[in-house]
Parts: C-alpha cells; sequence; structure tokens
C-alpha cells in the first residue's frame, strides 16, 4: 500500500479550485468542479457550503462534515502542481 503525504493546509483560491499544502512542502491545485455531478458531492455546488472545507484530523483528507470528505491519495494524484 502506498503512502501519500499527509495534507498541512487547505484554502479555496476560486470558485471550486482549492490550494492544499502538502507535508512534503509542495503545494497543488484541484479542481472540485467534476465531483460536483457526483451524488456524494452535489450538495456543494452551493458555494457557500463548499468554502466551508478544512483538514481532517491527522492531515489524512479534506472534509466538510462527518459524511463528505477527500483523501490526500485522491487530492495528491489527481492535482496540479502549483510550480
Amino acid at each position: 500500500m502506498e503512502e501519500y503525504p499527509k495534507i498541512l493546509n487547505v484554502k479555496v483560491i476560486k470558485p471550486y479550485l482549492i490550494e492544499i499544502l502538502f507535508e512534503n512542502k509542495q503545494s497543488k491545485w484541484y479542481d472540485f468542479k467534476n465531483l460536483l455531478k457526483d451524488d456524494n458531492f452535489n450538495r456543494l455546488s452551493d458555494y457557500n457550503l463548499f468554502k466551508n472545507l478544512r483538514v481532517s484530523s491527522g492531515g489524512y483528507g479534506i472534509e466538510w462534515d462527518e459524511e463528505t470528505d477527500l483523501s490526500e491519495a485522491e487530492l495528491w494524484l489527481n492535482s496540479q502542481s502549483t510550480l
């Protein structure tokens, strides 16, 4: 099982684009727009709800509430470097 860097910080850059800072000091952007079509995430199309994201305990992902989250692996593998 591959390990991925934990998340230190997350912030919204513009609607549905987030910047993630990982423990290895690499910063990446993740475009969330395509996930809004998924039934698990479509309620986040309410931007006021979406922008209330936070880093999960231990840095293992990001979350909006106890039911809606994304893992550090998803964010690491499917994001673009900010450089």
